[in-house]
């Protein structure tokens, strides 16, 4: 079996359902929105939050894709700074009980939090980030050790906030012989970091994740035709498109497909999931398509429930429908 090495901001979820509006509104958060806060504020909204009632989801885009890799079977690692207090123990702990053999780096500040208000019949989700220590993660705490006897490393694109950072870890990913995966993670973030992406896909990256926001952001043409743009500067290019499903590219190879049938409650975690079963389907040599239905079967799943982690019976049905497609598609 192949392996895998993630690296990311590690960032614990706090999940809260919310009935209306009024919460966002008192600490202005704009419904729908991304905001960064700074560690008053991320915990002034944290002990507010205690007495609405939370979730706590360790995540992050990349431990998010990571964990479901492991949950496969595939041989996953994780690079990530944490604080050393309770909700980076938690992170730690729950990544290892998901088979994650961790490298956890300490910095100086509390741990990263995503806390994610999820409001109204369509559960749009708002978020309020305080990165803490994941911010604190820096090329010297880069090992060449780290990424030996992976095949696979993966990068979310939200860790572009230190691309001395990402240049040094794709550079050791490359020297120990990884196939380089990059989620390119949210449209401003492409958009914020358009030169340095280009660098990054077109010198260094072999397989992209990207929806139709992103990749617009990066070619500045509509899906179709950014799959295509993306695929000359690539291996394999994947555009999803969100409730229609996705296209997969590799050189003159194209491929779109459906989305898997869900009962949609919250998108959280989707595209991190889809990577998961992407990779994982790409490690056991599946045909492309092969690979962005099984991606597209475990994206399925997450969506049907409140936050990144899927329970038991949506995992045995999704591995159940993974090897009915593996074994049609494997030469008897």
């Amino acid at each position: 079996m192949k392996t895998i090495l993630g690296i990311g901001n590690a960032l614990t979820d706090i999940l809260a359902v919310l009935k209306d509006d009024t919460f966002l509104k008192e600490y202005h958060l704009p419904k729908g929105s991304m905001q960064h806060v700074d560690m008053a504020t991320g915990d002034k909204i944290w002990n507010a939050l205690k007495e609405v009632g939370v979730k706590y989801v360790p995540g992050g885009s990349a431990a998010n894709t990571i964990t479901c890799t492991s949950i496969f079977g595939m041989p996953s690692g994780y690079i990530g700074k944490i604080g050393n207090d309770d909700l980076g123990h938690l992170f730690k702990s729950t990544l290892e009980q998901y088979g994650v053999t961790t490298t956890m780096l300490y910095g100086t500040k509390s741990s990263g939090r995503c806390m994610v208000f999820i409001t109204g019949a369509n559960a749009e989700r708002t978020f309020a980030d305080y990165m803490g220590s994941a911010l604190e993660m820096v090329p010297e705490d880069l090992k060449p050790e780290y990424f030996k006897g992976y095949d696979y490393f993966h990068i979310e694109g939200y860790l572009v906030q230190n691309q001395d950072l990402i240049l040094r870890a794709v550079q050791m990913a490359k020297e120990a012989g990884c196939i380089i995966s990059i989620d390119m993670a949210s449209y401003n973030v492409v958009e914020s970091n358009e030169a340095f992406f280009h660098n990054l896909v077109e010198n260094y990256v072999d397989i992209v994740f990207a929806n139709e926001t992103e990749a617009k952001s990066f070619t500045k043409k509509e899906p179709r035709e950014a799959l295509k743009d993306l695929a000359r500067q690539c291996r394999i290019a994947v555009v999803k498109v969100g409730k229609d499903g996705s296209m997969v590219q590799s050189g003159e190879e194209y491929h779109f497909i459906p989305a898997w049938p869900a009962a949609t409650i919250d998108a959280t975690g989707a595209g991190d999931t889809y990577a998961a079963g992407f990779l994982y389907a790409h490690s056991l040599g599946m045909p492309l398509m092969v690979c962005g239905e099984i991606g597209s079967i475990i994206a399925a799943k997450v969506v049907e429930v409140i936050g990144t982690k899927i329970d038991v019976p949506r995992w045995k049905a999704a591995k159940q429908e993974i090897r009915e497609l593996i074994a049609a598609n494997t030469p008897q």
